[in-house]
């Protein structure tokens, strides 16, 4: 089988983000980035197919600026057989994201396109399914676990209060969620070996954007607590603070 994984390189979640003196955009300086954690889990699955069927290729796609060759790195150590960084500067809406991310797909040999079900920088959610359209294939979102067996794919997902079974044939694109495996860290072994794996760059001009950022704020600090007393004999206190103050209750 042959998949594509489409990754994206966001900040650590854990790193402290500021906004820059834009307005409009992060301030790159002492963050951490990575590839999108809901990714690792697609790239992990794309590669434990192959090696349980021992045949078969995993292509990363990545788009974003030269800093991005990072995570395709990353990915080629954990076991991806080669990357395309699809480059780009700037910032752009899921649109034209998709329709270069599907323009690239479409001249290739594929049987499965795998993402994470989002990105966690914008959690917007929508690529996996545009590209989906564009490429005119069955699509699959938030997928905790994946069967394919001659030519057919059986994937369940995630919805409100519940779980329900889609069936599909290949060639598809699904989106996945936590839970659907362990993505591996890459060894010393698949770090020497990305060093000699292909890694093509392209410059790619998107097409105009349909939305427009205007700002980014950062949340506003807390507010200061305050003891309103100790003991059982603080509850009435507490209450009446939490209802009348707060709208807690």
């Amino acid at each position: 089988m042959n998949t594509i994984v489409c990754i994206k390189r966001v900040p650590d979640s854990a790193t402290r983000v500021r906004v820059a003196e834009d307005g409009r955009s992060l301030d790159p300086a002492g963050v951490k980035f990575v590839i999108n954690p809901y990714d690792e889990f697609a790239l992990e699955e794309a590669i434990r197919r192959k090696e349980q069927a021992g045949e078969g290729s995993v292509v990363a796609i990545a788009l974003g600026s030269a800093d991005a060759a990072e995570s395709l790195r990353q990915a080629l150590a954990m076991g991806a057989d080669e990357a395309v960084l699809l480059r780009c500067e700037g910032l752009h809406d899921a649109l034209p994201v998709s329709r270069a991310l599907a323009d690239e797909i479409q001249g290739r040999e594929f049987d499965l396109v795998l993402f994470g079900k989002q990105a966690i920088d914008d959690d917007n959610m929508q690529v996996p399914q545009m590209v989906a359209e564009f490429l005119g294939l069955p699509c699959a979102t938030v997928v905790v676990d994946l069967s394919v067996s001659d030519g057919r794919v059986s994937a369940r997902r995630e919805v409100e209060g519940g779980q329900e079974v889609m069936e599909f044939s290949l060639p598809a694109v699904v989106s996945v969620q936590k839970g659907l495996n362990e993505p591996r860290y890459p060894s010393l072994k698949g770090i020497m070996a990305a060093k000699k794996k292909p890694l093509e760059e392209k410059e790619v001009v998107l097409s105009s954007s349909t939305l427009m950022l205007l700002s980014l704020d950062e949340p506003p600090a807390p507010a200061a607590g305050r003891i309103v007393g100790e003991g059982p004999d603080a509850v009435p206190e507490l209450i009446r603070a939490l209802r009348e103050e707060v709208g807690a209750l």
